[in-house]
């Protein structure tokens, strides 16, 4: 049992810790604290920090809840700073102490140093998590069997080979994980536990239970895989809670009929046991898995079933090179192709026969999607017929070449499935010391291949909150605060040690320094609720006035985080958030996109310009080629995240409009790569189109609108210079118009006087309403519901004038602003009927009209002095309504 460190013993360690910080030690231990979390594992000298937290008594500490501490510590650093958390952290709710945050070569997680635990540790009055995974416990220590309000319990991977009696005292105790230990037996007090729910024994040498375990009233789940059970007890129809059984890779050789009738249990897995023969209430059980036992072979006591002998023994295959197919039938088999590829088919998991055929192709990274910093380590096999679905999941085992850098990387099968890549749950078997095997479950044919990437860390994050800590990088973690989601959603992260002689060799610049680089991604809806808050360690070296404790936080925000967030820190002792930053951050955001301009159908003076993103382009097009016509897209062009550019419109073109992003007939904008990067605009000619068509053409340039805009010759010229600008140039074509003689919009058409709206909103004239209608096209009946337009309204409008689209516009139009004349509210009812119809080019049109009209009033109000503050003087006149604006 191990005793309390106190006085001078304590004061060394504290001392220890004090010489690997700076003067400021006390402050720099408070960043590990995330609310009422301190997370130790993951720092290399936790115990010594924890020490002298303990020394210190920051009012922080006296708030933790929840502890994590590695045990990869000296044993007795890690004895003496045990035995002080009673009275340091009393109300410790949760403490873990696992091993596995090292690993070996291969990748395994190494077992911790801790053997026991001190005595003191039964102080903890609130505990009720204990997590002591991965560590070297051979006897459970008496501490754990004091803590009456333990709950959760977790042993896995210790050597554990017995455990204690006194377990079955634990009265709150509800999951229970001992799982890779060495238990032979299991004492007859654990019947004891009514308030378990979760026990988890599996991977362990048990050969029997106690009868005593049919005791557990409560249990949900029994998880009895990988042992060595050769029968089951009677009492095991006592579970009468229990939903899940798993019992597989075991030596049953028969199972008790009491099983079947258990009223809640959905799934009982008996997989590779030694079973010949089984009650006819679990042969026909839709929730039994019975692969990979001997059902229907002869054996002298038990006769032969006529149901399991239609599950033969599985085949096995070996293929030559001059092979590139083979037979699964329903009974299974084991393959093994000519490149060295192994796959297992178990009984059942196609229900007819049928030929599956393989290719292996060179291993050429343009094949796949690889991440930046993703390593291909193997050949791309292909698995014919693609989308295949099968019963059961297939097994694959992938030859492939140890990479070179296995810090802080994983090893994993990443395949396709519905147009999209992923990875799959691998685990890596070494047949000699250059050769491996990635082992994964297939569940469908396509294409695999064996990826190296950062090792990734993921979480669930619950309404309450948490803390994402990464498993290879002290110093980075993510803090969800409470209330930052409304259901849980997981989140993922990798991290990747960047080098500073590849920043510095970027910019030229020597004195670069950099941090890690920090990928985030999520499921779920794509906004948090409350902010999140992420922390980056500076780079080695930089100590950075006003930056506390040596790391970077960044502002919390709310702000989704896309299936791809990265949040770089670069850091310069000259400047760090401008210049060398700014620069760093361009250079890597540089996007691949083309540029387009097309006409509406109906209305060729409408002209749309899009930048997309090259991976974009084809489905924007084909949504938008029923409404629109045009050249091809341009070029691919590269441009950086938030880059300016404009439009100019030349050979006789010009914009026919006062926008705000208009300046000197040129159109602004600025790319986003998550945006649509999109406008309309309407555009004129002062050519005559009654003789020809116009032929102009719309190019883009880099950069903002220059106060001196080139002219079209001099842009021209400087189109193929090392500097240029320009980007690409698109053709537009305005058709002939009609010759004098025919009507046109607006010839012959005698309106009353009216001005639609307000003196609050601005008025609209006939002049305005006619170049609305103007602009409608096919898109008319739409408005006309938004604008209250009764259905029947409408097909009596289509059908008097069924012969002229113009005519139907005006009706609709007109006889709508007549019924609205002197009501208040009538532009803004009309505004929000083109917006609901997608027509927000018009309705940006009609508000510059508006503002236009009420700018004209004000002007003319300063100019005849009138104050509208104070509209009651004597000798003053009320002020007239706006004047409207002339389209």
């Amino acid at each position: 049992m191990a005793a309390a460190v106190e006085g001078p013993e304590l004061e060394a360690a504290a001392a220890a810790g004090d010489a690997s910080e700076d003067a400021d030690a006390g402050s720099r231990a408070l960043p590990f604290l995330g609310g009422n979390w301190l997370s130790l594992d993951l720092y290399p000298g936790g115990c010594q920090r924890l020490l002298h937290l303990c020394v210190q008594q920051p009012l922080q500490l006296l708030q933790v809840e929840f502890l994590r501490l590695s045990t990869h510590e000296d044993p007795q650093l890690l004895e003496a700073t045990l035995a002080q958390l009673p009275q340091s952290l009393s109300c410790l709710r949760s403490l873990v102490l696992k091993g596995g945050q090292r690993r070996d070569t291969l990748g395994a997680c190494l077992r911790g140093a801790l053997t026991t635990l001190p005595s003191s540790l039964s102080g903890l009055a609130h505990l009720a998590h204990l997590d002591l995974s991965f560590n070297s416990l051979e006897t459970l220590p008496a501490c754990v069997l004091r803590m009456r309000g333990l709950g959760a319990l977790l042993l896995s991977h210790n050597c554990l080979s017995e455990l204690p009696e006194a377990l079955g005292a634990l009265p709150a105790l509800t999951f229970l994980a001992v799982t890779h230990n060495c238990l032979q037996t299991l004492p007859p007090a654990l019947g004891a536990l009514s308030t378990l729910q979760r026990l988890d024994l599996s991977q362990n040498l048990l050969d029997t239970l106690p009868p005593e375990i049919g005791g557990l009233g409560s249990l949900l789940e029994l998880n009895l895989a990988s042992n060595r059970l050769q029968s089951l007890p009677a009492s095991l129809a006592g579970l009468r809670s229990l939903r899940l059984l798993v019992l597989h890779s075991n030596l049953l050789a028969s199972v008790p009929a009491s099983l079947a009738r258990l009223p809640l249990l959905t799934r009982l897995d008996l997989r590779d046991n030694q079973l010949r023969d089984l009650p006819p209430e679990l042969l026909d059980a839709p929730f039994v898995r019975l692969q990979g036992n001997p059902l229907g072979e002869a054996s002298p006591d038990v006769p032969s079933s006529p149901v399991a002998a239609l599950i033969p023994e599985m085949p096995r295959l070996f293929l030559t090179s001059d092979l590139d197919s083979f037979p699964v039938t329903p009974r299974g088999c084991s393959v093994t192709l000519a490149c060295g590829v192994r796959l297992q088919f178990p009984a059942g998991a196609t229900a007819t026969p049928i030929t599956i055929r393989y290719r292996l192709l060179l291993p050429e990274p343009g094949l796949v999607p690889l991440g930046p910093h993703d390593a291909l380590l193997s050949h791309v096999l292909e698995l014919q017929p693609h989308g295949v679905a099968f019963q059961q999941d297939v097994g694959l085992w992938l030859l492939f070449t140890p990479p070179r850098a296995r810090r802080c990387r994983e090893v994993v099968v990443r395949t396709r499935n519905d147009n999209s890549w992923g990875d799959l749950e691998t685990y890596l078997e070494e047949e000699a010391p250059q050769r491996l095997w990635a082992h994964c479950q297939a569940p469908h044919f396509s294409w695999f291949l064996v990826v190296s990437r950062p090792v990734s860390n993921a979480c669930l994050v619950p309404p309450e909150g948490t803390l994402l800590c990464s498993s290879g990088h002290p110093g980075v973690k993510v803090i969800f605060p409470p209330g930052a989601t409304e259901e849980p959603r997981r989140v993922s992260m990798q991290v990747v040690r960047m080098a500073g002689r590849e920043l510095q060799a970027l910019l030229g610049e020597p004195e670069a320094a950099v941090s890690p680089l920090l990928c985030l991604s999520q499921s779920g809806p794509p906004s948090f609720l409350q902010p999140v808050t992420v922390q980056l360690p500076l780079p080695s070296g930089v100590t950075g006035e006003g930056w506390p404790c040596g790391f970077w936080t960044a502002p919390a925000c709310t702000s989704p985080l896309p299936q791809s967030v990265q949040y770089w820190l670069w850091y310069t002792t000259k400047n760090c958030v401008g210049g060398l930053a700014r620069k760093a951050w361009e250079r890597l955001r540089l996007h691949r996109v083309n540029l387009i301009a097309l006409q509406r159908r109906r209305d060729p003076e409408q002209v749309l310009l899009q930048c997309l993103p090259r991976n974009k382009v084809d489905a924007t097009l084909r949504r938008l080629l029923e409404r629109y016509r045009g050249p091809e897209p341009s070029d691919t062009v590269e441009m950086f995240e938030g880059e300016e550019f404009f439009a100019a419109f030349e050979r006789g073109i010009n914009v026919d409009a006062d926008r705000p992003d208009c300046v000197e007939g040129r159109i602004c904008f600025v790319f986003y790569s998550h945006l649509k990067n999109v406008k309309e605009v309407y555009v004129t000619t002062t050519l005559d189109r009654e003789a020809q068509a116009v032929r102009g053409q719309v190019s883009f340039y880099r950069g903002a609108v220059p106060v001196q805009v080139p002219e079209e010759a001099e842009a021209a010229r400087q189109r193929k210079g090392a500097d240029a600008l320009w980007m690409a140039t698109l053709p537009i074509k305005l058709p002939r118009l009609r010759s004098s003689e025919e009507p046109r919009w607006g010839a012959g058409l005698s309106l009353a006087p009216l001005n639609l709206g307000d003196a609050e909103t601005g008025f609209l004239t006939q002049s305005n309403l006619l170049s609305v209608a103007g602009r409608l096209g096919p898109d008319w009946p739409t408005v006309a519901l938004h604008l209250g337009v009764s259905y029947r309204e409408l097909q009596r409008i289509r059908h008097e004038f069924r012969d002229d689209l113009d005519g139907q516009i005006r009706h609709m139009l007109f006889s709508w602003a007549e019924r609205q004349a002197g009501q208040p509210g009538a532009v803004g009812l009309l505004v929000q009927a083109l917006e609901q119809s997608d027509r927000q080019d018009v309705a940006e049109e009609v508000r510059t009209v508006l503002e236009l009209g009420c700018r004209k009033y004000q002007d003319r109000i300063q100019r005849t002095g009138l104050a509208p503050k104070d509209p009651a003087l004597p000798g003053s006149s009320a002020p007239q309504p706006p004047e409207p604006a002339q389209a």
